[in-house]
């Protein structure tokens, strides 16, 4: 028996590798001799730093850097040394859940503090990024990000802009003179699973920037400002393109990658499948599992689980699937690849104690281990 397990994080609860070392219990309860090769998942937003750090024997590197609002902030990323590779989540740094509520305004939130994790990674030898721009707080085209990395963003008087959406009101002039030299020897792969355009009814501002705490009449200047600061940048840098897809991801972060950056915008589950070589694995299986804390109609459109069916079906097999729970249109997951799914519940229970993590693994491991009994008696059936 030859099993491969890709399970992403059950958030709350279990960690992607804690998820895929219960099922691996679980398969050796039935296969005591299983060969059984248990890899990280992960989709570019929360849990990719964890899952690759943990899957690819790499470390965690706790900083202090500018908050969303200004203020110090402990953040940790990851680092692949055996690829030079850093693993960023720009949520760790400028992230929506870091601003509380009442205080949450995309004038003011910055993300100089993702290019203060960039900045470190640099330093310690790394020339390929990883970044997932999920989940921000912020909408300031990236140019905290940017002056961090030593881009000068200056108003009229050859002074820095402030901090925040706000700062590009005031923005004349665009500089590299004193960019990090080390950054042109720097590659970037964003995860980014959005394709809105930086400005416009669809862009940043306008879709986003409300859950961001803005108001019509902010979603209207900032898109202003945005448009302003692109049309300044392409007089300049040559990839500025507003209209390109996916630079209106993380209010504007995304334009700053690609146009002030060697950076790639991809899909997040494609990012991971590709550095985790899940491939290789996949090739020589009886068997797939993968799956997820919740189980629904959305994983079909695209998430994780259905990234390691799609690329299990490329070579043929069979794919199993485990989740906390899974709702009605999760048959839908059926038709994308997965050709069973089992959520791991055994008893009616509260949330909270079917998330308590020694129950969850619990849980995980007995619901692998009937799956692999019946997927044995029908082997031994033929």
């Amino acid at each position: 028996m030859n099993a491969v397990v890709a399970i992403d994080s059950l958030k709350g609860s279990l960690t992607s590798m804690e998820a895929g070392r219960a099922v691996c219990e679980g398969i050796r309860r039935v296969y005591p001799d299983a060969v059984v090769s248990v890899r990280p998942l992960a989709d570019g937003g929360e849990g990719t730093v964890e899952a690759l750090v943990s899957g690819m024997n790499g470390e965690l590197r706790t900083i202090t850097v500018t908050g969303p609002l200004g203020q110090p902030l402990e953040c940790s990323y990851g680092i692949i040394g055996s690829s030079g590779t850093a693993v960023i989540e720009m949520s760790a740094a400028a992230g929506l859940p870091l601003v509380p509520e009442q205080d949450r305004n995309p004038l003011l939130t910055t993300t100089y503090g993702v290019g203060e994790m960039i900045r470190d990674a640099i330093s310690r030898g790394c020339r390929r990024f990883i970044v997932g721009i999920g989940g921000s707080a912020t909408n300031d085209g990236g140019a905290g990000m940017l002056q961090a990395l030593g881009y000068d963003f200056l108003d009229s008087d050859g002074k820095p802009i402030p901090q925040g959406a706000a700062g590009l009101k005031h923005l004349a002039t665009i500089s590299s003179d004193n960019v990090l030299p080390e950054l042109s020897q720097c590659r970037f792969c964003v995860a980014c699973d959005v394709t809105n355009p930086l400005c416009g009814e669809l862009g940043a501002s306008a879709i986003y920037g409300p859950q961001k705490g803005a108001t019509p009449e902010m979603v209207r200047q900032m898109d202003l400002w945005l448009g302003r600061y692109a049309a300044l940048a392409a007089k300049t840098f040559p990839r500025a393109d507003a209209s390109f897809p996916g630079t209106g991801a993380a209010g504007g972060l995304g334009f700053a990658f690609l146009t002030f950056t060697d950076a790639v915008l991809e899909s997040g589950i494609h990012i991971v499948l590709e550095e985790t070589h899940l491939a290789d694995y996949i090739r020589n299986a009886d068997l797939v599992i993968t799956g997820e804390g919740r189980l629904d109609g959305q994983t079909a459109m695209g998430k994780a689980p259905v990234g390691v069916a799609g690329l299990a079906k490329q070579f043929g097999k069979p794919v199993l699937a485990f989740a906390g729970c899974v709702t009605e249109d999760a048959v839908a997951c059926n038709h994308k690849g997965i050709d069973a799914f089992f959520p791991i519940l055994r008893t009616v229970t509260t949330l909270s104690e079917a998330m308590e993590p020694g129950t969850a693994m619990k849980n995980m491991a007995g619901a692998a281990e009937q799956a692999m009994r019946l997927w044995k008696a029908c082997r031994e059936a033929r």
